[in-house]
């Protein structure tokens, strides 16, 4: 375990190398073109405006590349992790553009004496540079996508309507990078940058080409289709997948695939969901909770249906464990894949489940029947946290009355993010170091 360990470090520290490498070359590549020579503060405006063009062009081809489903990403940092990335990056990369549109049109406003205005329409409308018209698309595009996740946002917006407007992100993406060359200088001026330039864009568009490739040969290959569609109480659904030699997919419990069910009304928008059933190699179960459009019509789903599958995705399974000695605890529809490696995981296994209300509680039967025949051992904490004395639920002390053992344990936890981000702390507060703490959060 501890090689195994090393050698993640490793690779991390390698992603880190390259991601940090590809900055400090475009810094140079910056420099190189003599741009710290500046005599005016229409300089100093117009050439930050340009550096800040370089970085988040390619912070916008990172963003590709983080979330396109690429099994050896997946491996080294898990999806959680990669979905952290990808905000974090997007949030740089929104901030940069803005900061590139802002002071490249006030730097090159001042010596024409133009409002800010007058200069856009000029640089824009009246064709004064190349690629301005594609480069203002791009960039509406990617503001769009930058307001639709931001978390308030986010909630307004139904998911179908989220991913329809990151979709766009791509078309944002291309528009840019077709700016750069003709109307950047550090690379229209410098033909090796402008090669290093379309290389990294190469490898985005083999990202992206992987990603809508590997789906559709997976549903030939595979021929997914719902064979059973179940309610389970408590809002819940659970859908049945059966194929073809599902053993090849190699999923174990604990991760989750994006799912695309060609119905109507389910066919334009994948959405992830967990396994909700340890794989037995001919059929796959998942079950999600009523709290949107999709999801309250999966019980409608007919039978028969075809299944477009991209994963399996995520690290939260046993391959992450480094002790006997595991607690599980799942929020709400977490259950989902804590269910599933409660049916595989030997030891000493503990789960904990946290609903609001005893009709939230589904897999009552199941998890009581694992109770049973394996051994392990469930715990369910009823309450609202809102109630007087609620805040003691799942408290540091709580956990500790729980599960006395509980600094010796490897710790999984799944649910809702705000539950999650509560929890989490609350866990480290009683005593789990952070190596032993894996974290699914139930967003994207």
């Amino acid at each position: 375990m501890r090689r195994r360990a090393a050698t993640h470090t490793a690779a991390l520290l390698v992603a880190s190398g390259i991601y940090l490498g590809n900055i400090v070359a475009l810094v140079w590549i910056w420099v190189d073109n003599g741009n710290l020579t500046m005599h005016t503060t229409a300089d100093l405006l117009a050439r930050t405006a340009g550096l800040a063009g370089l970085i988040s062009a390619y912070l916008a081809l990172v963003q590709v590349v983080l979330l396109s489903r690429l099994p050896i990403l997946e491996r080294l940092a898990g999806f959680d992790r990669l979905t952290q990335w990808h905000r974090w990056n997007g949030h740089l990369c929104i901030d940069l553009v803005i900061v590139h549109v802002v002071l490249q049109i006030q730097g090159y406003s001042m010596p024409t004496h133009r409002s800010f205005g007058d200069e856009f329409w000029t640089m824009v409308a009246r064709g004064a540079f190349p690629g301005m018209i594609t480069a203002t698309v791009g960039t509406v595009l990617l503001l769009a996508v930058g307001w639709s996740s931001f978390v308030v946002a986010r909630r307004r917006l139904p998911y179908e309507v989220w991913y329809a407007i990151h979709l766009t992100a791509y078309a944002g993406i291309a528009l840019a990078w077709f700016h750069e060359i003709p109307t950047g200088g550090d690379l229209a001026l410098n033909p090796g940058a402008a090669r290093y330039w379309r290389i990294m864009a190469l490898v985005a568009l083999a990202t992206v080409a992987w990603r809508v490739l590997a789906p559709l040969v997976s549903a030939f290959r595979y021929r997914l289709e719902v064979v059973d569609v179940t309610d389970e109480g408590g809002g819940a659904t659970s859908v049945r997948i059966a194929g073809r030699r599902l053993e090849r997919l190699r999923a174990v419990p604990g991760q989750f695939f994006l799912w695309r069910f060609l119905a109507r009304g389910h066919w334009w928008s994948a959405h992830p969901f967990s396994l909700s059933e340890a794989p037995d190699g001919k059929t796959f179960r998942i079950t999600a909770k009523s709290v949107g459009n999709h999801t309250s019509r999966m019980r409608t789903i007919p039978i028969g249906t075809r299944v477009v599958a991209e994963g399996p995705f995520g690290d939260f399974t046993e391959r992450s464990r480094h002790r006997d000695k595991v607690l599980l605890v799942a929020g709400g529809i977490g259950i989902t894949p804590v269910r599933a490696l409660l049916e595989r995981m030997n030891g000493d296994v503990v789960a904990i489940y946290r609903v609001l209300t005893a009709e939230d509680i589904v897999f009552a039967r199941e998890l009581d029947e694992l109770k049973r025949t394996r051994g392990v051992k469930v715990h369910y904490v009823v309450g609202d946290h809102a109630a007087p004395d609620g805040h003691m639920l799942l408290s540091p002390e709580h956990f500790g009355e729980l599960v006395p053992d509980l600094a010796e344990r490897d710790v999984y936890l799944c649910g809702p993010p705000a539950m999650t981000n509560v929890t989490e702390k609350r866990l480290r507060d009683a005593g789990v170091p952070r190596r032993r703490l894996h974290v699914e959060r139930f967003a994207l």
